[in-house]
């Protein structure tokens, strides 16, 4: 993979680039990008973002950079909804599998009114680049499948100019998502590796 900080400098770069937010994925789709990168360096990449939001707070860039935690944004839900307890109970009696598909089913992951679509289409300018991190934090209860297949294709036709990149804590071979490096998780993916 290379140096991590490297790497995240290469990706600052090319996301300033103007024909990175005018791209079109492989499908002439939504650009979407994964970002992988060692587990064991997950705070230099969190570090990196808040430097990146922060230094773009007012979209210095010519575009305004979003960050959503999808990790948050469950926690937020769920608590919104006072589910924690309920969920503390479900795993504790159902296990983590009855858990996962009950918080499915509160966000609405495989239907049309996705919640996390919702959310995050209504809250990203359109002239953005949104950073999609907390993937880790989420596993197991929302993978990234989940993300490619149930989230991000299922934005909005007017976000087709928004390129989004998905932060992945393992490796991502265009074909192959591992989790930690040693979960593979299932699907194939349409979306671009930032490689460096």
């Amino acid at each position: 993979m290379g140096n991590i900080e490297e790497r995240l400098a290469q990706m600052e770069i090319m996301i300033k680039n103007p024909s990175f937010r005018q791209a079109k994925g492989k499908a002439n789709e939504t650009s979407y990008w994964v970002f992988d990168y060692a587990p064991e360096d997950e705070l230099a990449v969190r570090s990196r973002i808040s430097y990146l939001q922060n230094k773009n707070f007012q979209g210095t860039d010519g575009f305004q950079l979003v960050v959503y935690d999808l990790y948050d944004l469950i926690i937020d839900h769920l608590q919104s909804k006072n589910f924690m307890e309920k969920c503390y109970i479900q795993e504790e009696r159902h296990g983590i599998r009855r858990l996962q598909d009950a918080i499915r089913h509160t966000l609405k992951i495989t239907d049309k009114e996705n919640l996390l679509v919702k959310y995050i289409s209504e809250n990203t300018p359109k002239n953005a680049v949104v950073f999609l991190t907390g993937t880790g934090k989420c596993f197991p209860l929302l993978q990234a499948p989940e993300v490619f297949n149930k989230v991000l294709y299922n934005m909005p036709k007017g976000f087709a100019s928004v390129p989004m990149v998905l932060f992945y804590p393992g490796t991502y071979t265009e074909q192959e998502l591992i989790i930690f490096n040693e979960y593979p998780e299932d699907n194939y993916y349409r979306a671009f590796r930032l490689v460096w």
